[in-house]
C-alpha cells in the first residue's frame, strides 16, 4: 500500500513540475486523416485539430505526447 502512495506522490510532482515550467506544444495538422484509422481520426479530433493547417497549443506532458505519436505522420510539433 505504501508502494502505491509514493508513486501517486511521484506522479502527482512530475506533472506539478511540467505545469509549472509552462513548457507548451504547438500542433499543425498537416495532412488530413481520411483514409486512416478511427483511432487516428478520433485522435486528432481529440486534440482538437478540425481542419488542415489548424494549430494549436497543448501542454507538454506525457498524455499529448502519446496522442501526437500516435499521428505523427499527420502532424507538424513546435516546442514553445
Amino acid at each position: 500500500m505504501a508502494t502505491k502512495v509514493k508513486s501517486a506522490e511521484k506522479l502527482a510532482r512530475k506533472q506539478e513540475r511540467a505545469q509549472s515550467s509552462g513548457r507548451k506544444l504547438r500542433v499543425t495538422l498537416v495532412k488530413s486523416s481520411i483514409g486512416c484509422a478511427t483511432s487516428q481520426k478520433r485522435t486528432v479530433k481529440a486534440l482538437g485539430l478540425l481542419k488542415i493547417n489548424a494549430v494549436i497549443e497543448h501542454p507538454d506532458n506525457q498524455s499529448v505526447r502519446g496522442m501526437i505519436f500516435k499521428v505523427q505522420h499527420l502532424v507538424k510539433v513546435e516546442e514553445i
